[in-house]
């Protein structure tokens, strides 16, 4: 008998607690506790954005979904997390005990730590969350009646490329189909050494892929790519060489900006010695489990991986949905193995797949394992590309409103090889 905690009911955290429901036993209890009674699905934002999703198409209560699975549900924000007591402290002033916890809270949002960003104070918006999306979709129907200049990219310390990519091309697409894109000329602003590094030392051809995307768009792009302040009308960005010495400096003119930001741990688990890295995100081993309390595993977003290699700026390692999938299984079977008083054993395999959607195709990608080097390296580009990520929208939907935690991106990447041979 054990109580199993899941803090975090995002991409990773509902998907673990469906998971681990599945595979208790009589007498065990599973708690998720979230800052917000809804889930939703964060890599349709870009297209909330753009007015092509409501919000609430993208939404689902995980009130009745818990109900039905017999899942005891917290939508309560945690406040701190006790591990030396095994207990979180909610922000209502509430405590939760638990034998195992599984923190999968995603990351805060480091707008701070550049001057003029974010969409609270500051001059641009984010695709981070709908909330985010749904005020960028405000800004942009203003944009489009007044049209101007745009910056879009990433800040130093970023670690979620593939958005940002997605939202450039997506935002080129929306405005040839308003027959107002001869009127907007646009940047992509990256600290990635090169276009298509993505945080991965690139996949397959994704520098060719993508340069040649954002040429053929005529999206001017700056790497290597510093943006030191962001105001209302301009983006101030320090390109700098290959040691990370000043080369060149850029005002981009601009009037609507979207730059994704350095991620951090959130509060509740910053600052704890032994759990987290410096940046608060969570230390784990090879079996999702953190080294000093082993009774706390970390997926997602919120865990700490070491960059690829060495760039003159800060760039992160993303943690893709494949990635993701891939700790839930290890830790849902490693957890399973400690409450029947056996070893842990289950490793994660990942690996990603990733669909980038740019509103009239798109690029996929394989990369087996995730970090090179690989076994399999694969990246392709299509219109098929497009109408493979609205399908995947509406599997995922209904997997997190039905309860159902079956994998899928293995799957997935076996079918794109599989086309891929057939076509050879």
């Amino acid at each position: 008998m054990a109580h199993i905690v899941v803090l975090g009911a995002g991409l990773g955290g509902t998907i673990m607690a469906y998971e681990m429901k599945s595979m208790m036993k009589a007498g065990d209890r599973l708690t998720l506790i979230s800052d917000t009674p809804t889930f939703h699905f964060v890599p349709s934002n870009p297209w909330v954005a753009v007015g092509w999703r409501e919000r609430e198409a993208i939404e689902v209560d995980l009130t009745k979904v818990c109900q039905k699975k017999g899942i005891e549900f917290i939508p309560v924000a945690a406040k701190k997390v006790h591990p030396e007591q095994n207990s979180i402290e909610l922000i209502d002033g509430n405590t939760v005990d638990y034998d195992y916890l599984v923190i999968s809270t995603g990351p805060e949002l480091a707008f701070d730590e550049v001057d003029g960003l974010g969409p609270h104070g500051g001059h641009t918006q984010s695709i981070c969350h709908v909330a985010h999306a749904v005020t960028a979709n405000e800004a942009w129907e203003k944009f489009v009646a007044n049209p101007g200049p745009i910056v879009v990219g990433a800040v130093q310390g970023a670690s979620c490329f593939g958005p940002a990519y997605e939202f450039a091309l997506i935002l080129d697409t929306d405005l040839k189909k308003r027959k107002i894109r001869d009127k907007v000329p646009m940047t992509f602003v990256t600290p990635e050494p090169y276009i298509g590094h993505l945080g991965l030392d690139g996949v397959g051809d994704t520098k060719s892929l993508l340069e040649s995307e954002l040429r053929d768009r005529s999206i001017k792009w700056i790497t290597n790519a510093r943006t030191t302040k962001v105001e209302a009308d301009k983006v101030l960005v320090e390109e700098v060489d290959e040691n990370g010495d000043v080369k060149k400096t850029h005002e981009v003119p601009t009037q609507f900006t979207m730059m994704l930001p350095a991620f951090r741990g959130v509060p509740a688990v910053s600052g704890i010695e032994g759990l987290v890295n410096p940046r608060g995100f969570i230390l784990i081993d090879e079996h999702q489990r953190n080294p000093k309390y082993q009774n706390i595993f970390g997926i997602g977003v919120c865990v700490a991986i070491p960059p690829t290699g060495p760039t003159p700026l800060p760039v992160g390692v993303p943690k893709t949905g494949f990635m993701i999938e891939s700790m839930v299984t290890a830790t849902a079977h490693n957890i399973r193995a400690l409450i029947d008083g056996k070893t842990p054993d289950t490793k994660a395999s990942w690996n990603a797949v990733c669909l980038a959607d740019f509103g009239d195709g798109g690029v996929a990608f394989v990369a087996q394992p995730q970090i090179p080097p690989r076994n399999v390296n694969w990246a392709k580009k299509g219109k098929w590309v497009h109408y493979a990520k609205v399908a995947f929208e509406k599997y995922f939907l209904n997997k997190v409103r039905e309860g159902k935690h079956e994998t899928f991106y293995e799957k997935l990447s076996l079918d794109l090889l599989g086309i891929e041979k057939l076509k050879n």
